[in-house]
């Protein structure tokens, strides 16, 4: 899980740095957008157009559950317009960072403010976990089309707020992209009801709840709760071996920016192929210099699931 820091000392630091290196100099005549996430950005950059500079906090690269932010990141903030962040549970590093930022024009956005947060069991009908990550629920609420659009609304409505000059261009942008979400809701949902498994054999720390919950799916992992940090039980991996064996699946998905050495280990027992279901946390320099998108990554993972789950046209 995402460490908390101690920002009295740290922020006093930041808002003094001088030496914070951007690749290119501020356009100040943008809104100026800091987002933790990639679908933060991804969603940010669709909305706001060539009215703002949207800037990722996370390195390419960087796994967000280990990510720590550094002097740079809080200077970054501290001169932004916006901040657009997931939610305390997902990023707790924030609340601190915030409390210390005496920049009045700062806005926050709270992505997961008008969300209900599921807890781990009620979007995993297949493992009862015996510990829990993020408080025991579920943050990662951008993996659900439907609730991405709730997440677009937000920001949305935050650079309305922020820029009223251009609410219009806002509003008219996010409910284009609205219905791309829509359809690819429905493309997701018609597809998954032509293959015969509705359980993703995974071999990571399942972000996926809101997806699983949304289509009707179950899933089986072999680690409890979310954090990058948890390590799965050997019982819990010979049930997963076990299981697939039983199945005669042929398939095991694994995490993005994380070296997959437990699905690796249940691959290399039963035979499977390794398939990756990218979360979207994050994504890798190679993908962001080929300008992935969020709708990119959600259909890579639907044509994975068709494979891992069996699809079949004629069902």
């Amino acid at each position: 899980m995402i460490k908390t820091i101690t920002i009295s000392l740290l922020a006093l630091v930041a808002i003094g740095f001088v030496g914070c290196k951007q690749s290119k100099p501020a356009d100040h005549s943008k809104i100026q957008i800091v987002t933790t996430l990639f679908p933060l950005y991804d969603f940010s950059n669709q909305i706001a157009g060539d009215k703002a500079e949207v800037i990722l906090l996370l390195p390419p690269g960087v796994e967000a559950h280990s990510f720590e932010p550094k002097p740079s990141d809080i200077v970054r903030i501290s001169k932004a317009d916006l901040f657009v962040y997931t939610g305390p549970l997902m990023e707790p590093w924030a609340e601190d960072i915030l409390k210390g930022i005496s920049n009045n024009k700062l806005s926050v956005i709270n992505c997961s403010a008008t969300i209900e947060l599921a807890q781990e069991k009620d979007c995993n009908h297949e493992i009862e976990h015996e510990d829990h990550d993020h408080d025991g629920k579920d943050p990662h609420i951008w993996l659900d089309p439907i609730l991405a659009q709730k997440i677009v609304n937000a920001i949305a409505e935050g650079l309305a707020q922020k820029d009223p000059v251009h609410k219009d261009f806002y509003l008219s942008k996010s409910a284009a992209y609205n219905e791309k979400l829509t359809s690819l809701d429905t493309t997701i949902r018609t597809t998954l009801e032509k293959c015969k498994s509705r359980t993703i054999i995974y071999g990571g720390h399942f972000a996926f709840g809101y997806f699983a919950r949304q289509y009707g799916l179950d899933y089986l992992s072999p680690y409890a709760g979310f954090s990058p940090n948890a390590e799965p039980t050997p019982r819990k991996i010979a049930e997963l071996i076990e299981t697939l064996k039983n199945t005669g699946s042929s398939y095991i998905y694994y995490e993005e920016l994380l070296e997959p050495r437990v699905a690796k280990i249940i691959a290399e027992n039963t035979g499977a192929q390794l398939l990756l279901l990218h979360g979207a946390h994050n994504i890798s320099r190679d993908e962001l210099d080929k300008g992935i998108t969020y709708l990119e990554i959600m259909q890579g993972n639907l044509e994975r699931l068709k494979l891992g789950l069996d699809y079949h046209e004629s069902n």
